[in-house]
């Protein structure tokens, strides 16, 4: 029983590891390494894993949000 626990343990742990590597984003944009935790991470293409260049419009697009967005405190 113990072996089967810590067995079990040893699973859910490898697949956590697994999953916090692979974190993506909902857009499908990996997080580059040392960004800051949470939903955002920060403008440029230097701010996600694949590094890819951006177009001068990809990346003014990627600079102003969230700030675009209306903060609905009215």
């Amino acid at each position: 029983m113990i072996l089967k626990l810590a067995a079990l343990g040893a699973l859910g742990y490898a697949g956590y590891r697994y999953y916090e590597k692979n974190k993506v984003d909902q857009n499908g944009v990996a997080f580059a390494g040392g960004e800051p935790e949470g939903s955002f991470r920060n403008a440029g293409s230097e701010s996600t894993a694949s590094h890819d260049t951006m177009s001068s419009t990809d990346e003014a697009l990627d600079e102003t949000y969230p700030a675009s967005d209306a903060t609905a405190k009215y």
